[in-house]
């Protein structure tokens, strides 16, 4: 999946095991606790292509409406995909809702990650997974530490595109 940044000229791209993998976590039962999990990406002067979504951990606390994940096991992942090229570019997690929003905690969260992180990015990525399928249940926005620019999804890249995408990232 693809979504336009802004004006900015770059695109979030989504890869279809990412997609994959997220949407395995969506809250469709009455007993499922919320999931979530950090996203990795490759960047490119064009394209911020998220390869890789870890998440949920034993270690994190969950509950229906809840998501509290292990701050020290997150930090590991961070760590050790630095070490494949992947850059820690944001956070997903699941609602127990059709079409999720982000709440006020989410927002909160999506800062203070910003905030409080080393990095050289323009905005952190915060994916939710909602009841109904992708597209219409991801709800992604863009966090700076102050602003919130929700996305919309552009285009659902077919295989091959995605394949193209990840050859030309450098």
């Amino acid at each position: 999946m693809r979504y336009p940044i802004g004006s900015s000229g770059q695109d979030l791209v989504f890869t279809r095991d990412v997609i994959a993998y997220i949407e395995r976590h969506r809250q469709l039962r009455f007993w499922q606790a919320e999931a979530g999990g950090l996203l990795f990406a490759r960047l490119s002067d064009r394209d911020v292509v998220v390869e890789v979504a870890t998440g949920p951990r034993e270690t994190d606390r969950r509950t229906r409406f809840t998501y509290c994940p292990d701050r020290v096991a997150e930090q590991r992942e961070i760590n050790e995909m630095h070490l494949r090229g992947l850059m820690f570019v944001g956070t997903w997690h699941s609602h127990p809702e059709p079409v999720p929003t982000p709440s006020a905690i989410d927002l909160h969260s999506l800062a203070e990650s910003y905030i409080l992180s080393r990095h050289h990015l323009n905005a952190f990525v915060l994916a939710i997974i909602g009841q109904r399928p992708v597209p219409i249940g991801l709800h992604v926005v863009l966090g700076d530490g102050l602003n919130v620019f929700p996305l919309e999804a552009g285009t659902v890249l077919p295989s091959a595109a995605i394949t193209k995408l990840e050859q030309d990232i450098v």
